[in-house]
């Protein structure tokens, strides 16, 4: 049966149970706008806005369970969120969709409440079209301060990253999927269990959004950032909007030990170095804060690891065990490398 964009906005998107009310929603969806109640906001409080569009066999392979990818498209989001600091307050969804698929759709909406409910952020409002599968996804959330910004890091802060990293490359590769450092990394997925198979499912569709973690480090660390692109490139982007410089120690980066089973340990840095699709925090810390962070990421249970330093020389510098330089031969993954 046929439906229009309105009963399929009303049937499995306003009444699912993503969209639940919470104190801060004054209008949810139904008007031409959602609504926050911000009279509640301490003075100097800021609204945090992000938006990342999932495009299908680009972010996540098209067949797919739809559960999977709804999960998956609004962690990526929330993960912005924690990379900032920032308590959630909703969030916005914008979806092109080749039919009007209904056991796709119902699929698709119930994964997006178990997260939206932990992390009470609840669908508020967005857009349907008929076209290619693509996902957009726009998560609201507040600071009471500045929050963390990728622009405060400072010469002498230690460089801590939460988790492990990897996993994200080594999941598309788990899934039969090229990925972008198959000519530096030679993934082996034979040893793989089926054990082994589920976590890196798992990392993939369900990374988990550093919420917690993003509040219990301000006015603790200096400078923060989500993985998505690869530890590289985004502390990278740290280092530029900060004007400094950082070294990366490789044989300190955390892979996991399905990764392990899959690479050599050179390649291990470099997946963990270049992989993406990760979602972990990575932070500038003080020294005289690190045991800070570290005791705030035990309290929650998450792992945190030191690897490496910020400096005041410009660019990024890779070195070993010895204290070698080595030279990185790939960079993270880029949409436009083609062109």
């Amino acid at each position: 049966m046929s439906r229009s964009e309105f009963d399929i906005i009303s049937k499995y998107l306003a009444g699912s149970a993503a969209a639940f009310p919470t104190g801060n929603i004054a209008l949810g969806i139904g008007d031409d706008a959602a609504q926050f109640r911000l009279t509640g906001l301490q003075q100097g409080s800021l609204i945090n806005v992000s938006m990342d569009v999932l495009v299908a066999d680009v972010h996540f392979p098209a067949d797919a369970a739809p559960e999977l990818i709804a999960n998956r498209a609004l962690a990526v989001n929330l993960s912005d969120l924690a990379a900032m600091g920032a308590q959630p307050l909703g969030f916005t969804l914008g979806l092109t969709l080749p039919s009007s698929d209904e056991q796709w759709l119902e699929q698709f909406s119930a994964g997006l409440a178990p997260l939206a409910l932990r992390h009470q952020c609840p669908l508020i409002g967005g857009d349907l079209a008929r076209g290619p599968l693509n996902i957009a996804i726009q998560v609201h959330g507040q600071t009471t301060t500045e929050g963390l910004r990728r622009s405060a890091a400072q010469a002498g802060d230690i460089i801590l990253v939460s988790g492990t990293l990897g996993d994200g490359v080594a999941a598309l590769a788990s899934f039969g999927l090229p990925t972008h450092l198959d000519k530096v990394a030679g993934f082996i997925t034979d040893p793989l269990d089926d054990a082994d198979r589920l976590y890196l499912k798992q990392a993939f569709y369900s990374p988990e959004p550093r919420i917690e973690l993003g509040l219990a480090c301000l006015g603790l660390a200096n400078a923060c950032i989500d993985l998505s692109d690869g530890l590289f490139a985004d502390l990278g982007h740290i280092c530029k909007a900060s004007s400094v410089g950082a070294t990366i120690e490789l044989d300190s980066l955390p892979a996991s030990a399905v990764v392990q089973k899959m690479l050599n340990s050179d390649e291990c840095s470099l997946a963990a170095l270049l992989g993406g699709d990760d979602y972990e925090l990575c932070l500038t810390v003080p020294p005289q804060q690190v045991a800070a962070v570290e005791a705030a990421s035990a309290d929650l249970g998450i792992a945190m690891t030191r690897i490496g330093v910020i400096e005041q020389q410009t660019g990024l510098r890779c070195v070993n065990g010895a204290g070698e330089v080595i030279a990185i031969p790939a960079t993270a993954y880029e949409h436009f490398a083609s062109d």
